[in-house]
């Protein structure tokens, strides 16, 4: 099997991270060639659980207006067209506020005395290692007060590999970066708790997912009883249960102590192979 496998989740907390790492190890030893990508870059967190050996560090940047003052008139017409409010035309100087620039190139564009030129700035970092047991891992570091996750998304997907299987942790929520992060994906596998508050969020992952016409299934994780709204949703929705996890204080204290709960609790490797057989069953239409 090679696909691309994301996982993902309407809110943070869910234990999306926990899966997708865990997933990869029980992968690995199972003989498969897997690969990690965090895309979760404002928070990423999979390295600590996977403890790779970064064997390679480049930097992301993204383009931004330079101006030759000899060719530029101040007209204002480059501000005049931006709609993101990045530029401020004085008399004699334009002003450049890069976070609010979206790279856009639409002030280049518009300037007939070609006054503005190339330039960029860094807004991130990827990383690139392997971990003790083979898996490949990348993942990226969106600078601090930085706005463009999906800069920094868009350059860690450049190193996933195509002949591994790719175990995309995406970033929670229904926004930008989380659309970014499982577009391209074969499966999304999104990773709930039996709670009012992750249904709802959970919905909206779905809605968002079906909208993108994706393979989708759910991990319920910490269930403790069977919470019937949620049960009702995924049965309405013909979502099937790749797997479900009890609360277990000792998975959150393999969690807090950075981890795979899978090292020192070898019983869930069965609840792994179900989750394996149900992406698999997935992915080939037996579902």
């Amino acid at each position: 099997m090679s696909s691309r496998i994301a996982f993902a989740s309407g809110k943070g907390g869910t234990g999306k991270t926990t899966f997708a790492v865990n997933f990869a190890h029980f992968l690995s030893l199972s003989g498969y060639k897997v690969q990690v990508a965090d895309l979760d870059v404002e928070e990423p967190n999979a390295h600590i659980f996977l403890n790779p050996a970064i064997e390679s560090t480049h930097s992301v940047k993204v383009w931004i207006p330079s101006f030759d003052y000899g060719k530029c008139n101040f007209c204002g017409e480059c501000a005049k067209v931006c709609q993101f409010n990045s530029l401020f035309v004085l008399p004699k100087e334009v002003l450049l506020f890069p976070e609010l620039c979206k790279s856009c190139k639409l002030c280049k564009r518009v300037c007939e005395r070609h006054a503005v030129i190339d330039s960029e700035r860094e807004v991130g970092v990827v990383r690139e290692g392997v971990t003790g047991d083979g898996i490949y891992f990348v993942d990226g570091v969106l600078n601090v007060k930085e706005a463009m996750p999906v800069s920094v998304i868009n350059e860690v997907k450049r190193a996933l590999k195509e002949e591994y299987i790719q175990i995309i942790d995406a970033p929670p929520g229904t926004s930008c970066p989380f659309v970014k992060s499982v577009y391209d994906a074969d499966i999304v596998v999104l990773v709930t708790e039996p709670t009012p508050f992750a249904l709802h969020d959970l919905k909206s992952c779905v809605s968002f997912i079906k909208l993108l016409r994706k393979k989708i299934g759910v991990i319920v994780n910490r269930k403790i009883d069977d919470y019937l709204p949620l049960a009702e949703f995924l049965r309405s929705e013909n979502i099937l249960v790749f797997a479900q996890i009890p609360e277990d204080l000792r998975i959150a204290k393999a969690y807090s102590e950075g981890k795979l709960f899978l090292e020192s609790l070898p019983e869930y490797n069965r609840s792994f192979e179900e989750l394996f057989h149900n992406i698999e069953r997935t992915l080939n239409g037996k579902f």
